[in-house]
């Protein structure tokens, strides 16, 4: 039995205090104590493990490795650019390079290509990536910067420069280019525009490789193939921007294969 001595002191707007006896406090400490330490010990890592073991006893058993796929002997496409080749904005599967893969089987040749986009670089951010796109022994590469250079208004000299570097290293790797031109908004004025344009005529002639005169012929501007922003095409708009580049890739991909 618990004794509780209990009391009472009158004080202001008739409240009171009870006081309980010490042992009667202690008591009550040693109960919430133990409580505390019954239910942590009941939520911790013995729940863990048990869903753990539920885990383990619910996998099938281990079974012999499955035989690995031939690797893909294809020879590789890269599209090495930015955003446009990112397909930013589109769905999984619908950037202008996705579609360029299914003309390039629809019309029976054998390559594989591989989407080396990344949103938001510059020629110099391409410049640092060549590594990255050299290891992957590109046959071909479809080379798609300067967007954002002139976007953000970067020094023509610069973008020619940097485009100017990737393509040597890209020859000197044994890969073909292609350069994607383009151009930029009205607003960024006559002289810069020029300029900026005049880079990808100047480098194609320079270096004897194919020129698309511009990505986005027939997309850019047209409300309904672009995305809200006006740079980035939709999905729609990306399977356009695929047959253009297919126009000028074809030229210089290999003959399929006719199978007798």
């Amino acid at each position: 039995m618990i004794l509780v001595r209990c009391e009472t002191e009158i004080i202001t707007k008739g409240a009171y205090f009870c006081h309980y006896d010490i042992r009667v406090r202690n008591y009550f400490f040693l109960l919430i104590a133990g409580l505390y330490v019954a239910l942590y010990s009941g939520c911790g890592t013995p729940d863990s493990v048990t869903r753990k073991d539920v885990t383990q006893r619910n996998q099938p058993p281990s079974s012999a490795p499955a035989a690995l796929s031939p690797p893909d002997q294809r020879p590789v496409i890269a599209a090495f650019g930015d955003s446009l080749s990112a397909g930013f904005g589109a769905e999984p599967g619908k950037s202008f390079p996705d579609y360029v893969q299914r003309l390039i089987d629809r019309a029976g040749y054998r390559y594989r290509v591989f989407n080396a986009g990344v949103s938001g670089d510059t020629t110099s951010d391409g410049v640092e990536r060549m590594p990255e796109v050299i290891a992957l022994h590109p046959a071909i590469v479809i080379l798609e910067f300067g967007g954002n250079d002139g976007l953000r208004g970067l020094p023509v000299t610069t973008t020619k420069a940097n485009l100017a570097r990737m393509i040597e290293e890209l020859q000197n790797s044994g890969a073909r280019v292609l350069l994607a031109g383009m151009t930029l908004p009205r607003n960024y004025g006559p002289e810069y525009i020029s300029s900026f344009e005049k880079v990808y005529v100047d480098l194609a002639a320079q270096y004897k490789i194919p020129r698309i005169p511009f990505l986005l012929e027939g997309v850019g501007g047209v409300q309904q193939l672009m995305q809200r922003d006006g740079i980035h095409p939709t999905a729609q708009g990306n399977a356009i921007v695929a047959r253009t580049v297919f126009h000028y890739l074809e030229p210089i991909l290999s003959k399929p294969t006719v199978s007798k």
